[in-house]
Parts: C-alpha cells; structure tokens; sequence
C-alpha cells in the first residue's frame, strides 16, 4: 500500500495540478488510485474523481473529529492513496496546528510530498526546505516536486542546490506551462462538470506528470506496509427498510455533493435518480427531490428557459414533495437571479430574490442550531450544534416578513439576520453545505422525512378508498330496498 500527501509552502503552488497529475498517471499505469481531499471543498474533488476514476472523499478536522477522519480513510483506502492538503502544510485555523495538514500527516502516518513553486528561486529554496523540516520534526517530508521551473538550466541548479543542503529527494520537476493550468472562477477552479475538454485536460496534466515527475521514485518514499486501521462507522440510526426515489440535479449546473453523503443516502434507504435542470422537460418518478450546490447563475439563460421544468418542481414542491436544496438549488428554486444586469426567472418556490454580489456574502465554517420548524425527524443523537460551510457570493433578498427557518446561525451568514434553512411545504432550503458526519445525520434523517410523507400519503388513499367502499356499500344497500 502507499499513501501520500500533497502539500506545499503556501496556496496557489500547484499542488492540486499535481495531485490531478498524479491520479492520473498512475490511473493510466493501472493502478488503482483513492484520492481524498483535505477541508470542506467540492471543485478540487471533482476534478480528483475524474482523474482516478475513483471517488474523491473529504476529510476535514474541523468538521470531523480523529476517528471519524480516521475511519473514513481506513473504508475507502485501496493500493495507492493520495490527500491533497489545503494551504500550506503548516497552516489551519488552530493556533496549535492540531487542524493543520501536517497535523492530518501525523494522524495518518502520510509522508509529505511538498510542492514548491520555484519561479524566481535559487538558493533560497534549501532553507525554505529546511524550515519547514525544523519546525515539526514528527513530520517526514520525504520528497519535494519542483513546480514551474523555468528551463533545464533552472532545474539543474535547484537540484543541487536541495542536494547539497538538504537530505530531501527530488522526485520532479515541473517546467512552467500554462497549458497545464485550469480556468479559475471564485471559487477557485472551473467546476469539471462545467468543462467540455475535461477529461483531454486530465489527460494532458496526467502526461505532463509522468514526463517531469519520478513515479517510482515516488512510489518507494509513499510505501506503507501497515494498513490503517479498519472501522466501520454508523451512517444512520433511522435506516429505512424500504426503499425511496430521490431526484437528484446532476448537470452542469448543479455537481457539488460529497460523496459520503450520497453513500448515507443509499445506505438509508434512497435510490438516486439523476435529473439535468438544463435538458429535461419532466422530473423523473421520484418521491423527493435534493438539489445541490453548483452554479447556476453561469447556467441561469438555459435554466430560465426550461420553463416545464421549472413549473413541474414548483409544483411539485407546493403539492408537499420533499425537497431539500443547498446553496446553488436555494438560488434556482427563488423566484429569480439578477446576474451581471439581467434578472432570470427561476423555478418560484421560494418567496424571494437572489443578487450575486462582486465579494462574498458568506464564507467559511458554520455553526447552527435547530430551530423546532425545522421539518424532518429528530434521532436521540441528534447534535445540539451542527458545524458545516458556506460559500456564496449571492444573497437571497424580499423574504416575507412571517418566513420561517430551520436553523439559528451561531457562527457564519447563512441566508441573513443569524438565520438559515428557508422552509415551505416540505422544502427545507440553505445557504449551509451539510455534512452526514458525527451525529450530523441530514442524509438520513431526510430519507426518514420522505418515508414519513410517503407513509402518511398512502395513509390517506387507504382512508379515502375505505371510505369510498363504505359510501359504495351504502348506496348498494339503499338500491336494494
């Protein structure tokens, strides 16, 4: 077994170019990659996922404590098992480092793999080096890959350079190309659900890769002979035993969802049913409807004239189907987007209007705290505080004044005046990413909600035609006389 982590000085090295690299090269030697993804982040895995053909899992030490980082490592870990940290290797919100990627390092026994951006370096690389290896010697930081070098005389000297000061291994070197590169949005890369060349991207990163870097090399410094320790960890405690259909947005413009979170789903009880916002005239045959985080104001013309499905899920949702949206699905079921001058229809179930703003309205961790509105069932181990995220450069605007929320925001933005989670009907709608994690359970405990709709819903039909039989029989009797 091997695993590594990919990290580096400082943000915006290249370490997620090389983490899709090496997925990739190693994917196309045949073995069998498990990328994860260190903090809360959506884009970075998406592109991970495409690259190993392999699921990207998130583990975050703010949002989950050690077993749960541990466990989920341990479930989903394979022949060659790559994290790529977030920031610097030294930095986290704790001024302890104890939510630091050298932190992750150490709970999993990862060697570091330290990318460093070179342009403009020379000598000043082997102290830089030696620093980050003086400030933690628990730390092993095995290797160091080279990141836009400027030539074959550049990376020559650097080589020497870390060769005669230091005792770290180069495993590459990666020669400035800005073919290499992804386009960037605000939330840093361009989704790979929105990139109609993504998968020649991967391919040409992932080539780049195993010219410039050692694989090799990098596989004997990664080598692991013990396995991290097994733990299957609770996902619910309100499985359901019969199973449910959820309609779930996956199109270009709706692709953020963890993938730990759509496990829980199925392991509660849930078929997913994919549906395009942007292709499809009807919903599928579902029972409820979760519609993630994404863009959909880059989207908004084409989601705007897809009229028939607009109407079909604000109809769905005013008739009382369950329907849980987070972020990008808050904006598409208000009733409309003002994007860069124009404002766009949207589906109206929501009472409100979504503005993009040019700066973030809210981002970074949230704390909550459930109010009773909130509408689906509450296990015993239900967290007091739930801790999640948020990212949003929109605001949702012209709520009615008598509106009711799910959640009182302790710590974050969420939709405004310390409130969150927008509910209607049967929708519940956030600006707050969830997480199924702790004793966070929202993935199952909105199957639960949908199975109890779906209970009550035959419940009624069995009165109504019970009834309707003893109306029959009444009349048959009264014929008779």
């Amino acid at each position: 077994m091997n695993r590594m982590l990919i990290s580096a000085a400082h943000k915006s090295s290249g370490k997620t170019m090389v983490s899709i690299g090496l997925c990739a090269a190693f994917t196309a030697r045949g073995h069998d990659v498990q990328p994860f993804k260190k903090g809360p982040d959506y884009i970075d895995p998406m592109w991970l996922s495409l690259a190993s053909g392999n699921s990207c899992r998130n583990i975050d030490p703010y949002l989950m404590d050690n077993e749960d980082i541990v466990a989920t490592f341990a479930r989903h870990s394979t022949e060659i098992n790559l994290v790529e940290g977030n920031k610097g290797l030294y930095d986290g919100l704790a001024l302890d480092g104890s939510n630091s990627n050298a932190a992750m390092a150490k709970l999993l026994d990862l060697p570091v793999m330290l990318v460093l951006d070179s342009r403009g370096m020379t000598r000043g690389i082997a102290p830089l080096i030696l620093g980050y290896q003086a400030f933690d010697k628990e730390i092993n930081i095995a290797g160091v890959i080279l990141n836009n070098v400027g030539g074959s005389r550049h990376e020559s000297k650097l080589r020497n350079i870390i060769e005669h000061y230091t005792d770290v291994k180069v495993i590459g070197a990666i020669y400035h190309d800005p073919r290499l590169s992804i386009d960037e949005r605000h939330l840093g890369l361009m989704p790979s659900n929105e990139s109609h060349v993504a998968n020649a991207k991967v391919k040409q990163i992932g080539d780049a890769i195993a010219e410039q870097v050692d694989l090799d090399l990098l596989l004997r410094l990664s080598e692991k002979t013990s396995s991290p320790r097994s733990h299957k960890a609770e996902v619910s405690p309100l499985v359901s035993p019969v199973k449910i259909r959820i309609g779930i947005a996956r199109d270009r413009a709706f692709g953020f969802y963890y993938a730990d979170d759509l496990d829980a789903l199925e392991a509660a009880g849930a078929e997913l049913v994919p549906f395009d916002t942007l292709q499809d005239a009807k919903l599928p045959k579902i029972d409820a409807m979760f519609i993630g985080g994404g863009f959909p104001e880059t989207s908004a013309a084409e989601l705007e004239a897809n009229s028939s499905l607009r109407a079909e899920i604000k109809q769905a949702i005013e008739n009382g189907m369950p329907t849980y949206a987070e972020c990008g699905g808050l904006m598409y079921l208000s009733r409309g987007i003002e994007y860069q001058g124009r404002n766009y229809q949207m589906v109206g179930a929501i009472p409100g209007d979504v503005k993009m703003h040019d700066k973030p309205v809210g981002r970074g961790y949230v704390h909550l705290s459930e109010d009773e509105t909130h509408p689906w069932p509450r296990p015993g181990v239900a967290a007091k505080l739930i801790k999640a995220h948020e990212f949003h450069y929109s605001s949702l605007e012209n709520l009615p004044a008598d509106s009711q929320f799910a959640y009182h925001v302790e710590r974050g933005y969420g939709i405004g005046n310390k409130r969150d989670g927008f509910v209607v009907h049967n929708l519940l709608a956030s600006y707050t990413h969830l997480r199924t994690i702790g004793s966070c359970y929202w993935a199952t405990r909105f199957v639960a909600s949908i199975r109890r709709h779906k209970d009550n819903i035959e419940l009624k039909n069995e009165i109504s035609r019970r009834a309707c039989h003893d109306t029959k029989s009444i009349l048959s009797s009264y014929r008779g006389f």
